[in-house]
């Protein structure tokens, strides 16, 4: 689709945000879209890493606002277990060969909570990272409730969760969520020179050094995948989740006063 654009040259396989105009706001269609490149990436001996990447101002403002009103307005017995974006972080939290990202302008919600299943993470000096969950009445996601106090220390964690307020490229990687702090125009060509470099190498020993990083946490990891999907999908249907959906559409300020 090309919202998600696809590209495979020199062994790595290119996922890129497409949709600029909208800030690479993603839905559920692009979920799908990523879920079957991961699903084929994996299974193709011909890929041997992949690269996510944005635009140099942009690289994803989260979910797509409009999908998140249409769940919630589903039957309540519909749950997010396993909805497009549920598949999606339990793909690429198990993706067995390396992933790299190039991260530009805002990393909203999920763009920044996928960086956590990443191997290797660049940052434009214009990154903004942030996960806004709790001011939009809703709950982490993407084990970030987990991953994050495991790299940022707990109340680093606690601030960037209970907050949601945004921490720049320099913060991200003194905390260890990005490998390397570059200028926006050149990310997402070092990312592809890293990615090629990690293609170059024998894959089998690619694949074992990976599981063999995450062994001890993987399980752990798609547990609380659901934990947080199952909270999330409750959380969506909540007045606090209605009011600010509602709020961000008017285009004003939440009043969570009588939430």
């Amino acid at each position: 689709m090309s919202d998600i654009l696809v590209h495979t040259e020199a062994g790595v396989m290119t996922l890129t945000f497409n949709r600029v105009e909208r800030k690479n706001s993603i839905t559920g269609a692009m979920y799908d879209a990523l879920s079957v490149a991961l699903d084929q990436a994996a299974g193709d001996a011909a890929v041997r890493t992949v690269l996510i990447q944005g635009d140099p101002t942009v690289f994803c403002a989260g979910n797509d606002i409009g999908d998140f009103m249409a769940a919630a307005s589903a039957p309540a017995q519909q749950t997010l277990t396993e909805s497009p974006a549920i598949r999606f972080l339990r793909l690429i939290a198990a993706f067995p060969k390396p992933v790299v990202a190039s991260v530009c302008g805002p990393a909203v919600g999920i763009g920044t909570t996928l960086l956590f299943h990443c191997d290797l993470v660049y940052a434009g000096d214009n990154a903004a990272f942030s996960m806004p969950f709790v001011n939009l009445g809703l709950v982490p996601e993407a084990a970030s409730s987990m991953l994050a106090p495991q790299m940022f220390g707990y109340h680093r964690a606690a601030e960037a969760l209970l907050l949601g307020e945004p921490f720049m490229a320099e913060a991200a990687l003194e905390v260890g969520l990005v490998n390397r702090v570059v200028p926006p125009t050149e990310c997402n060509g070092i990312a592809q020179t890293q990615a090629r470099k990690l293609a170059a190498k024998p894959l089998s020993a690619l694949v074992e050094t990976k599981r063999l990083l995450k062994l001890a946490q993987l399980p752990a990891v798609l547990e609380r995948i659901g934990v947080e999907g199952a909270s999330f999908g409750t959380a969506m249907r909540s007045p606090a989740a209605k009011e600010a959906f509602t709020a961000f559409m008017e285009k004003r300020k939440p009043d969570f006063s009588k939430v």
